[in-house]
């Protein structure tokens, strides 16, 4: 009995470790860590989304899929950004637990998303 629960608080820690919130990050802090090159982002939209427009340099997350890692800067404190389609969209925690499963310690939310992005005038890239 005590291996059983051990082991379900065990699950239950570690689900909660990569299930949590993730900082946000505001669109002028991105664009200054683009602007440096001190950052990967990741877009979890759908293909047409992305298509029609996504942060300069992110990386489509259902395009990569389970090569995300190797989409990824090696060092592990890289800042990580994963994004949507705006503040009431809760997709972007598909590529922030992936890259938190990496092993990255600096994983943030731009909750703005794509949205907020193109709202703020900012450039976008379309493939």
């Amino acid at each position: 009995m005590k291996k059983i629960i051990s082991l379900l608080v065990f699950t239950l820690f570690t689900t909660s470790l990569f299930a949590g919130e993730y900082p946000d990050i505001s669109i002028n802090e991105l664009k200054s860590a683009i602007k440096k090159g001190k950052v990967a982002v990741i877009d979890v939209n759908g293909a047409g989304s992305y298509k029609k427009g996504h942060i300069p340099s992110a990386i489509h997350f259902s395009s990569v899929g389970a090569k995300l890692a190797k989409s990824l800067p090696k060092d592990k404190n890289t800042l990580i950004v994963s994004y949507c389609g705006g503040p009431g969209c809760s997709a972007y925690k598909r590529g922030a637990d992936a890259a938190a499963k990496l092993g990255y310690k600096n994983v943030k939310h731009l909750s703005a998303g794509i949205s907020g992005w193109k709202r703020s005038g900012s450039e976008v890239a379309k493939k």
